[in-house]
């Protein structure tokens, strides 16, 4: 049986690579299971053993159970699996939630690519802006945008306007909002450290970003 459990972005840390086994949208690296793509994870878990069996005078013993199997489906929202695999357009709205991936920064917006409304990860995507006044909350004459993202960051934000044409504007104006995943110059995945610094693991470095309170 397999279902959906949460959405993963890519690069995101599923587990150790000996609890499950890589299903497609998955990659192991350094013994640990990662997110290669965006989409909604499903967990697939084989049947049980039916235990020993019993061959004439010999019994052998049952196998041993095999882990569960973790892929990522692309293109597949969590509400259109409710509705049966039908699957509406879905647009950002206004105080709608979604997670974007920075493409673009300059010295007074953000340029995003919005991938996730919502539960429902998008087919297209829609381009955003997290403009320097709609970063943070407080002290917001202080704001820089490079020190806030960077391009290829994961952002949690909100829709605060649908704004022009072109672009949807968006704030991370929120201790729960802001950057959610983001790597090094050197490449790697980086851990949060405080409420405006990550920290690549592996060189020891630390980076500005206005940095998202997990859940």
């Amino acid at each position: 049986m397999a279902a959906p459990i949460s959405i993963a972005v890519p690069g995101q840390l599923l587990g150790q690579a000996s609890d499950f086994l890589p299903g497609s949208g998955t990659h192991i690296h350094n013994s640990k299971l990662y997110a290669s793509i965006l989409g909604p994870i499903s967990k697939t878990i084989p049947p049980k053993s039916q235990g020993p069996q019993k061959r004439l005078t010999k019994i052998t013993p049952a196998e041993p159970a095999r882990p569960a199997t973790v892929s990522i489906e692309r293109g597949i929202s969590l509400t259109s699996a409710k509705d049966g695999g039908k699957k509406a357009e879905v647009l950002p709205d206004v105080n709608s939630t979604v997670l974007c991936k920075v493409t673009r920064i300059a010295p007074k917006q953000a340029s995003v690519a919005i991938l996730v409304v919502g539960e429902t990860v998008l087919d297209g995507e829609w381009q955003g802006l997290i403009r320097v006044q709609d970063v943070r909350a407080t002290e917001k004459d202080k704001v820089k945008i490079f020190e806030s993202f960077k391009p290829g960051d994961i952002v949690r934000a909100v829709v605060i306007s649908l704004g022009d044409q072109s672009n949807y504007y968006l704030s991370t104006a929120s201790n729960s909002l802001g950057v959610i995943m983001a790597a090094s110059e050197a490449g790697n995945a980086m851990y949060p450290v405080s409420w405006k610094e990550y920290k690549d693991p592996e060189t020891g470095v630390s980076e500005s970003r206005k940095v998202a309170k997990p859940f």
